[in-house]
């Protein structure tokens, strides 16, 4: 099973200067959550955008750059693919779930092949220069949602979503 996982704003955006717009830490409880223990397929830009490799995870990157590929040879918490191909072939032999993670043109390379929608909407605007890829909504049907406010810990009201692909 594919799982797409991603927050976006009201206007679709996702992201900004290779980071998150906005600082939530709810939805990356959730995001944890979501990811823990599968393998999160992400672009090489995703990658860097994090403090480091995220624990109980198995980090599967796309990119051109074999310097990457080399540097995180010897390491089984990180898996590279150098080209679409060879991870659509690994994709398909996977029995566990595994959660695309972005950015937006892994997104689009696998929009055909995601079976469930994770997504968190953040009700207000961000400065961004990556938005979401449009997704067809009418191939699928929401299962969940929960609508939360913002507190104390989380400065914008957000919603999680999650999707899942129709069978016909």
């Amino acid at each position: 099973m594919i799982s797409f996982v991603w927050a976006e704003d009201e206007a679709g955006n996702i992201g900004y200067q290779g980071k998150l717009p906005w600082h939530l830490p709810a939805d990356l409880h959730h995001f944890k959550e979501k990811t823990i223990g599968h393998s999160m397929v992400m672009g090489r830009k995703t990658f860097d955008s994090f403090p480091g490799i995220l624990p109980n995870r198995q980090h599967v990157v796309l990119t051109h750059s074999l310097k990457f590929k080399e540097k995180y040879q010897n390491d089984s918490r990180v898996k590279v693919f150098t080209n679409i191909i060879d991870l659509k072939k690994w994709l398909n032999k996977q029995v566990n779930d595994v959660a695309v993670i972005g950015g937006a043109s892994l997104f689009k390379e696998l929009e055909d092949e995601v079976n469930i929608l994770e997504k968190t909407e953040i009700h207000h605007h961000f400065k961004a220069d990556v938005k979401m890829i449009p997704i067809n909504y009418k191939k699928f049907e929401l299962i969940d949602k929960q609508a939360h406010h913002a507190d104390e810990k989380n400065k914008y009201d957000y919603t999680f979503l999650t999707y899942k692909k129709k069978l016909n």
